[in-house]
């Protein structure tokens, strides 16, 4: 089984920001496969899938953004998961808008929910989808990832995450070296 998480913070105040792109991406994914996020336990939306025989479970925490860590090991425990079969969907201020790149084992380049499930978690050694939605050093950064996209901006991630459509199914099925080189863009 595979464990997917969409980084986000819960409430109609937060949709359409920066620091959700991760729900953002999973309710994309979910549309298109005709899937919905119908039940919730340990604090978070849920809902099962299969991609070729392989269960996924798609998980959306509702403890905020910087708490994520309890609810992802909640999962963990109650699906005797290995670190290695995570993958977990978030922003990243410093790559431009669009941008993704998969990364393991990889430093939290202070991302406070990766950071939290780090702390959870005791290992870094999990797989996560970083989507770039660029920074405004005008703007102080809580402001900024909480701030609105621009229908430029949403445009750009539409692309992006069409792009990224078959990424659960890749993570399931090709090895991390594929994934790297088939979704790390500049």
């Amino acid at each position: 089984m595979k464990l997917i998480v969409g980084l986000g913070n819960p409430g109609s105040e937060f949709e359409n920001t920066r620091h959700n792109v991760g729900f953002e991406f999973l309710d994309y994914i979910c549309e298109k496969k005709g899937l919905t996020f119908d039940k919730e336990k340990f604090n978070a939306k849920y809902v099962f899938t299969k991609v070729d025989g392989e269960r996924v479970l798609l998980i959306k925490p509702l403890s905020f953004m910087n708490l994520s860590g309890t609810v992802v090991k909640k999962y963990v425990d109650y699906f005797k998961l290995v670190p290695e079969d995570i993958l977990i969907i978030h922003d990243d201020l410093d790559m431009p808008l669009g941008r993704t790149k998969i990364v393991f084992d990889s430093r939290s380049g202070g991302h406070n929910g990766i950071k939290d499930i780090e702390k959870s978690l005791k290992t870094k050694k999990y797989v996560r989808l970083k989507i770039g939605i660029s920074n405004n050093k005008n703007i102080e950064t809580k402001d900024y990832v909480l701030g609105k996209f621009t229908k430029n901006d949403k445009e750009v991630l539409n692309n992006t995450y069409e792009r990224l459509l078959n990424v659960i199914d890749d993570f399931c099925f090709i090895s991390l070296e594929r994934m790297m080189n088939k979704y790390n863009h500049k």
